[in-house]
């Protein structure tokens, strides 16, 4: 049901006027199936609290999500929305630690999570051994390459020195950004697992160093350009205008960096949560995700087929990279 009622209530099909006693047995008769009719029609009709809880036939129902960034303000309007639409009542809880999330859908302590892109889903899966799945795509952010001094990446003297994150999610993926610039070739083009190791040919000197420091080493100099994380490019104040190159969002080698709202495999078909991930698209949503992330936000509407495809070739990307 959709929680509204027809402006008039059902009405008889029209018969063939006739004259004397028959017609008033019709008319007696019509006017009992009209009450009937009404009165089933009031009983079946829907309160004004529940009209007003958004019209969704859906039961009502609540999901519980894991994220990172609780102050974002449109995860007020996905909640809002959540209860109109669906009859979802959506409870967040917020992680400071990225290794956290994962665990407590794992321990159902959440049904669902949305903080990371498939490739740290995939090392996650495989180092532990789990098989959690990606059922909604939500938006890629490029990786930006920054130098101060040099606006293109072409520019850059032979043997300038480079910084790149050193941890396991962003290492690969700088490193095929530099590629993509023409800085470096990797072995078999690389993967989003590849290392320094996998370097065959580099123009520039490539410096891997945590990634909150990428930026520190920027400003001071110390390097020539720089992979800076979003987050850690935003903290120190590094404006677009230096930004001289980053991965296509619509290259196959962007797609493993895809975020994605990510259940349990038991779980990866239950309807509600699907439409939850769908939701997530909502133009009231995406501008407020825009606005909060400089217009970076690249959304994809990928199926989970094709996210679930995905995560399995970089699972193994990820079991090659061990062996």
């Amino acid at each position: 049901m959709s929680g509204t009622e027809p402006d008039d209530a059902p009405t008889l099909p029209q018969r063939e006027r006739r004259r004397g006693p028959i017609i008033t047995t019709i008319v007696v008769a019509a006017a009992v199936v009209v009450a009937v009719i009404a009165t089933l029609v009031l009983v079946n009709r829907p309160s004004g609290s529940d009209a007003a809880a958004g019209g969704s036939s859906e039961p009502a129902r609540t999901v519980t999500i894991g994220i990172a960034d609780i102050s974002q303000p449109y995860w007020k309007t996905f909640a809002t929305l959540a209860k109109q639409q669906l009859n979802v009542s959506v409870k967040y809880v917020n992680f400071t630690d990225y290794s956290q999330p994962n665990p407590a859908l794992k321990q159902k302590q959440l049904d669902l999570n949305e903080f990371q892109h498939l490739q740290y889903l995939a090392n996650y899966n495989v180092t532990n051994g789990d098989d959690l799945q990606p059922i909604g795509a939500t938006a890629i952010y490029p990786l930006p390459l920054y130098s101060t001094k040099y606006d293109d990446a072409s520019a850059l003297p032979a043997k300038a020195k480079v910084a790149i994150p050193n941890d396991a999610v962003n290492e690969a993926r700088g490193l095929l950004v530099l590629q993509s610039a023409g800085l470096l070739t990797l072995k078999d083009g690389g993967t989003a697992f590849s290392t320094t190791k996998d370097i065959e040919t580099a123009k520039v000197d490539v410096q891997p160093i945590d990634a909150s420091q990428t930026a520190t080493a920027l400003k001071n100099g110390s390097v020539a350009a720089a992979i800076v994380n979003k987050n850690y490019a935003v903290d120190a104040g590094l404006p677009k205008d230096q930004v001289i190159a980053k991965d296509d969002p619509a290259s196959a080698g962007a797609e493993p960096y895809v975020n994605a709202f990510v259940a349990r495999k038991a779980d990866a078909k239950d309807p509600v949560l699907l439409k939850l991930a769908a939701l997530y698209h909502d133009a009231s949503i995406t501008d407020e995700v825009q606005k909060e992330n400089g217009g970076d936000a690249v959304f994809q509407t990928w199926s989970p087929e094709k996210l679930q495809g995905i995560l399995a070739t970089v699972e193994a990307d990820a079991k090659s990279a061990q062996q």
